[in-house]
């Protein structure tokens, strides 16, 4: 299995749905495991709390997510962002559409940008930003 990096979102209380929104935009099997499952809290109201979410594709897309436990501090992150990128402009728009909607805000609409790509920038309702590059095979590298 080759090395992989992906993304791990913290959450407050709202996981589970965070991750079934995620599998609604982006397709594939969501395996969600809770507190309780795992006698991993002490506190009976973290035991349907999400412990551990991972979504997989069937384009090998993998997103992470969990609720921060009670005890711990959870600031929300304006230092990191989700990119997401391909080919498949339909797909991406795709993507876009559910991301950007229903409580989403775009903070650079998805259009051509001056390195001759399609690129957008939004944040979701659950406040996880994104980006979304759809690759132009002609646009020149950059230098």
């Amino acid at each position: 299995m080759p090395t992989t990096l992906n993304p791990y979102l913290g959450f407050r209380d709202n996981a589970r749905e965070a991750m079934t929104f995620y599998q609604s935009v982006f397709g594939g099997d969501l395996a969600l495991s809770t507190f309780g499952e795992f006698q991993a809290s002490e506190d009976p109201a973290e035991a349907d709390k999400i412990m551990h979410g991972m979504l997989t594709t069937n384009n090998g897309l993998v997103l992470m997510g969990a609720d921060t436990p009670n005890g711990m501090d959870l600031a929300a992150g304006s230092s990191i962002s989700v990119s997401i990128s391909g080919d498949d402009e339909d797909e991406l728009r795709g993507y876009w559409d559910k991301l950007a909607g229903d409580g989403g805000t775009v903070t650079v609409p998805l259009e051509p940008a001056p390195w001759g790509d399609i690129f957008g920038m939004c944040t979701d309702r659950f406040g996880t930003a994104w980006l979304v590059n759809v690759n132009n095979p002609m646009a020149a590298p950059a230098s």
